[in-house]
């Protein structure tokens, strides 16, 4: 599966962007789909999950609360609505695909080139 990750942007804190990870293949409901973020000069965090079938996700714990997993498979496409965003939320945001649930990137197989997402004071 190929992955394309977009909708990044420079938004002021407190405002809003969504995040598209688009992906082509016919078998990208078979996935669990994860997104990922690296700030400058740190390790890529885990940001959020969500199962094959949409019906279950989790979260870090610093972005439970105001972002949203979403994904819709007859269109191939996970969504991350991202709200009430701060500073600290400014990173590159990888979207990956997996054979398996979890919040390590080690599990995650494909990943998109990341969309970069600058928050400002």
């Amino acid at each position: 599966v190929q992955l394309q990750a977009s909708g990044g942007g420079l938004v002021q804190a407190g405002g809003s962007l969504r995040l598209s990870c688009a992906a082509s293949g016919r078998t990208f409901s078979t996935y669990y789909i994860g997104w990922f973020r690296q700030a400058p000069g740190k390790e890529r965090d885990f940001v959020t999950a969500i199962t094959r079938g949409g019906s279950s996700t989790m979260y870090a714990d610093s972005v439970k609360g105001r972002f949203t997993i979403s994904r819709d498979n007859a269109k191939n496409t996970v969504y991350l609505q991202m709200n009430s965003l701060n500073p600290e939320d400014t990173a590159v945001y990888y979207c990956a695909a997996s054979s398996s649930y979890g919040r390590s990137p080690a599990n995650y197989n494909y990943w998109g080139q990341g969309t970069l997402v600058t928050v400002s004071s």
